[in-house]
């Protein structure tokens, strides 16, 4: 018989207790308080990693293997969802907080989702076709969880202001699973074409939480009172935005007697019409103000000349897109984060030098990344712009790592 006070039984009652602690204090580290934190971090750093593996992989230094995800597929997704749709995923659960008054997740629920996400990553880096089907897996598991999460506390609030997320981000969900099925299959071509409709569903979640946010931003940070924008604005915007979204998508499955192009414009137009009533002149001298407003413009520019490029051979279409993944969503990503990391975390938004010269290098990565192919410096445009997106990455993991991995002021 073994008796109670067996030394070995209490040694393995404390290194239980231990492990246990261990276990709890991770938990309950600031870094999983809320998604925002680790999300931002871990996009930032995944925009960094693809950015230098595809420029090394275009200049011949890097080789991705060929049975699974094509490389620029790999790199499209990397961008889109690894970057862009954490980010926005991260400050969604966040802000859902404050839009339902309900407590959104942290601690283990929070770790469980990064769990799936640096598998995905793994597996899209391995890039063999099992290695791509257990990513496919992993970010389907990672989406619905999202989905649920988000769902059940704007549905248990009642919040009807805020159903437009969940259908978004079930498209969303659609269109990434779908990039890497036909990618998959051989239909690369395909592939992209439901890539750039993502591009396309992001400029139309920037267009609905931008008009929501720079105002109010705007009006308290800039200290101009109320900002009034004429209500008809948005749903014109709506329905010429959808229907752009609706006409590409559909396009190339149908043979249409017309193209997006005259409602990309239109959309695009009523962007700046709408950005006008903002007061951006009132920003000038508040970086996380004027960077938003600077990346809304780019929204708007960049629908235009996707439009502008069903009509004349200088602008490609894939170029002009470019205006709008690195000059409206990076821009309006960097500079959201930025705010947020400040204002979820108790502290002044007040930025430091560094990251606001980092929004300049990001607009100029898209006006190089965009132009310079028009006078034929294609390398050029693609290194350097790539190099700016790393340095601006950099700078924001330089400055708000130490800010995201500490609790709240």
């Amino acid at each position: 018989m073994i008796s109670i006070n067996d030394p070995e039984i209490e040694l393995l009652q404390i290194d239980g207790n231990s492990q246990h602690s261990t276990f709890t204090r991770l938990t309950q580290h600031p870094l999983f308080d809320l998604p925002f934190r680790s999300f931002f971090l871990c996009a930032v750093f995944a925009s960094i990693s693809s950015m230098a593996l595809w420029s090394a992989y275009l200049s011949g230094h890097f080789i991705l293997s060929t049975q699974g995800l094509s490389a620029t597929v790999w790199h499209v997704h990397e961008m889109l969802f690894a970057f862009a749709a954490t980010v926005a995923v991260g400050f969604i659960l966040t802000a859902v907080q404050t839009w339902t008054g309900l407590k959104s997740i942290k601690g283990l629920p929070v770790i469980g989702l990064l769990a799936l996400w640096c598998a995905v990553r793994f597996c899209l880096l391995i890039n063999t076709s099992e290695s791509v089907y257990l990513a496919m897996l992993f970010q389907a598991v990672w989406w619905l969880s999202v989905i649920v999460i988000f769902s059940r506390l704007v549905l248990k609030s009642r919040n009807y202001r805020n159903y437009l997320f969940i259908p978004m981000l079930t498209i969303l969900m659609l269109l990434n699973i779908g990039i890497i099925t036909l990618d998959l299959i051989g239909n690369s071509d395909l592939a992209l074409h439901f890539a750039r409709t993502t591009v396309l569903m992001f400029g139309l979640m920037m267009g609905v939480m931008g008009g929501r946010v720079i105002p109010f931003f705007t009006s308290s940070g800039a200290r101009v009172g109320k900002i009034d924008t004429p209500k008809f604005i948005l749903p014109l915007l709506l329905v010429m935005s959808i229907s752009g979204i609706a006409v590409y998508f559909t396009g190339k499955f149908i043979d249409l007697p017309f193209t997006p192009a005259a409602l990309m414009i239109i959309a695009g137009v009523l962007h700046l019409i709408r950005l006008s009533f903002w007061r951006t002149t009132e920003t000038l001298r508040v970086p996380l103000l004027w960077s938003l407003h600077l990346s809304y413009a780019c929204l708007g520019l960049g629908l235009i000349l996707l439009g502008m490029s069903y009509m004349q051979p200088y602008i490609l279409f894939a170029d002009a897109l470019h205006f709008i993944t690195i000059g409206a969503m990076a821009l309006m990503i960097f500079s959201m984060m930025s705010r947020v990391s400040l204002g979820h975390t108790g502290r002044a938004l007040q930025t430091k030098k560094a990251v606001a010269i980092s929004f300049v290098l990001m607009f100029l990565a898209a006006i190089i990344r965009v132009f310079f192919p028009l006078i034929h410096e294609f390398q050029l445009a693609w290194h350097l712009s790539a190099v700016l997106w790393i340095a601006v990455g950099a700078i924001f993991l330089k400055v708000y790592s130490p800010i995201l991995s500490k609790a709240k002021n």
